[in-house]
C-alpha cells in the first residue's frame, strides 16, 4: 500500500466506470491522497447510493452520455472500466495529453505481494477458478478470491501477506490490455465470444494470451490440449507448459484414463489423483475444470485435499444449479452460459433430453453447431430474448432437424411459465441461454436470480 500512496499521493486521477472493480480503487486512491474525479455514463439516479458514498469520501463525479468527453486535459493517471476499450477517442487524446492509462487489475498485478493463479478461457473459468481457491484454502494456505469473480482485491492490499495465494480470474477484457502475467495461468479454452467488443477472433485470442505471455521462466502455464487454440498456445509459451485434456492419453500432463484423472509423465501414468465419479457437479465439462485446477496446483496440495472437494463441493451458483423439483420436473439454472460451447456443456450434463430456455442479448457469434446438438438434446424448446430468430434459424437449419417444437416469447417471465407448461413428470428443464445477458438484465446474475424466482412461485 505504501507503494500504491507513492504512485497516487497529490495526484490527478481519473477513474472511468463507477462499477464494482473501480469503487474500492476509488476509495484506496482518495484515502491515499489522491485527487479523484469518477465518470460514468449512468445518472446519479441509476448509479444509486454509490454516489452519495463517494461524494461524502470526497470524490468529484462526472456523469451522464458525454462523461468521456469531459475528462479532465491536467488528468495524469486514467484508470478505465474493463468493459471500456483502451483505443477509444477520449482515452486516446488522454494518453497525448500525458495521461498514463491503466486499470485497476494492472495495479492490483504490480502491487500484489504474493504469488498470483489467475484463470481465463471462454468457458468453465469461474467453477475453475473457485476449485483453485477451495484446494489451496483446504490445504492450509491463505487465499484471497478475486477478480472477474466479482471481488475487486485492490481495497485488500494491506491484508495480503507475502505467503498468500491471490487466485484470480480474468476476462479478455481485463486482460487486453495487461503487461504482467501471474504466477501460475490457465487457460480453460477459447472458442468464439464477445465478437461485439473485440475487433476480431485474433484480438480474442491475442486478449487470452496476455495471461502467460509476461510470465517469467519460474510460471507455470496450464492449457487445454482439447482446444486447438490453447494447445498452440503450449508451443509458444516461454514458461513451464502443463497440458489437460480427456480425450486422449497424454505424454505428459493431467488426463483421463478411463474414470480415473492421472498425472503422466514420459508417456507413464505416475499417479491416479481421482475418480471421475466422485465428483459431485455434472458433466464433463466439469470433469475438465477439475482436470485444469489439479495442473494448476499440483505440488501445492495433496491427492487427499483434491478428493476431499470433489466430494463435498457442490458448484457455483448460476452454474447448472439445481433450483427445485416441481411435480417431477427438475429445474436448473444455468444462466452462466453466455455462449453456444457453453450450453452444448449444459445440455451434455444430462442423459436426456431437456426443455431448453435460451436466448438473450447478440454478441454477434454463430449458432449453426448449437442447432444440431440442440437436436440431439433438446425435446421442447423456448426462446426469448434479443437472438431468438437466429437460433431458431440455426435449429431449423440443422441436418438432424426432425420437427423439434419450438415457442417464442418476447417476455421472459412468459418463457420460463412456458417451459413450465409444456414440461411433464420426469423431465428436466435447463435454463442456459447460449447469449448474454444485456438484452433484459444486467448481468447474468441478476438474470439467474430472476429465473430462479420465477421457478419458486409456480
Amino acid at each position: 500500500m505504501q507503494s500504491f500512496k507513492d504512485a497516487v499521493c497529490g495526484k490527478k486521477i481519473a477513474v472511468v466506470g463507477i462499477g464494482v472493480s473501480n469503487v474500492p480503487l476509488i476509495e484506496s486512491a482518495l484515502k491515499c491522497g489522491a485527487s479523484v474525479t469518477a465518470y460514468d455514463k449512468k445518472s446519479r439516479s441509476e448509479l444509486g447510493d454509490v454516489c452519495d458514498k463517494l461524494d461524502g469520501l470526497g470524490a468529484e463525479l462526472v456523469l451522464g452520455e458525454d462523461y468521456l468527453s469531459r475528462i479532465k486535459p491536467d488528468t495524469e493517471i486514467l484508470f478505465k472500466t474493463p468493459g471500456l476499450r483502451f483505443d477509444r477517442p477520449e482515452l486516446l487524446a488522454a494518453a497525448e495529453r500525458g495521461a498514463e492509462i491503466t486499470s485497476e487489475m494492472e495495479l492490483f498485478f504490480k502491487l500484489c505481494p504474493c504469488r498470483i493463479v489467475a484463470v481465463t478461457g471462454s468457458d468453465g473459468k469461474t467453477t475453475t477458478t473457485t476449485l483453485i481457491y477451495e484446494m489451496l484454502k483446504k490445504q492450509g494456505f491463505t487465499c484471497h478470491l478475486g477478480g472477474n469473480i466479482g471481488r475487486p482485491l485492490i481495497g485488500d492490499l494491506p491484508l495480503i501477506k507475502p505467503d498468500d495465494i491471490a487466485v484470480l480470474e480474468l476476462s479478455s477484457f481485463q486482460l487486453h490490455t495487461m503487461k504482467q502475467s501471474p504466477d501460475i495461468a490457465v487457460v480453460t479454452n477459447v472458442t468464439p465470444n464477445h465478437l461485439d467488443w473485440h475487433t476480431d477472433m485474433e484480438e480474442y485470442i491475442d486478449a487470452k494470451r496476455a495471461v502467460f505471455k509476461y510470465q517469467k521462466s519460474g510460471g507455470r502455464a496450464v492449457f487445454n490440449a482439447d482446444n486447438d487454440i490453447t494447445a498452440e498456445f503450449a508451443d509458444e509459451c516461454g514458461s513451464r507448459a502443463v497440458l489437460f485434456g480427456r480425450r486422449e492419453l497424454l505424454e505428459d500432463g493431467v488426463c483421463l484414463d478411463g474414470d480415473m484423472i492421472v498425472l503422466r509423465e514420459n508417456g507413464e501414468s505416475v499417479c491416479k489423483i481421482l475418480d471421475i465419479n466422485d465428483i459431485k457437479i455434472p458433466g464433463m465439462h466439469n470433469v475438465e475444470n477439475y482436470m485444469a485446477a489439479i495442473a494448476a496446483v499440483w505440488g501445492l496440495v495433496s491427492v487427499e485435499t483434491i478428493r476431499y472437494i470433489a466430494k463435498n463441493f457442490g458448484g457455483v451458483e448460476h452454474r447448472i444449479e439445481f433450483v427445485r423439483e416441481l411435480d417431477g420436473v427438475r429445474y436448473y439454472n444455468d444462466s452462466i452460459a453466455s455462449s453456444p460451447a457453453r450450453t452444448t456443456a449444459g445440455l451434455n450434463s444430462f442423459d436426456q433430453k431437456v426443455v431448453l430456455i435460451a436466448g438473450g442479448y447478440d454478441k454477434k457469434i454463430p449458432f449453426d453447431g448449437l442447432g444440431e446438438i440442440i437436436n440431439d438434446k433438446v425435446k421442447k424448446l423456448i426462446l426469448c430474448g434479443k437472438t431468438s430468430d437466429k437460433i431458431e434459424s440455426a435449429v431449423r437449419g440443422a441436418k438432424n432437424y426432425d420437427g423439434l417444437p419450438i415457442y417464442g416469447f418476447d417476455d421472459f417471465k412468459e418463457a420460463v411459465e412456458a417451459a413450465h407448461g409444456v414440461s411433464e413428470k420426469g423431465d428436466v428443464v435447463l435454463f442456459s441461454p447460449a447469449c448474454a445477458s444485456f438484452d433484459m438484465f444486467k448481468n447474468f446474475m441478476e438474470r439467474g436470480n430472476r429465473f430462479k424466482e420465477i421457478v419458486r412461485n409456480f
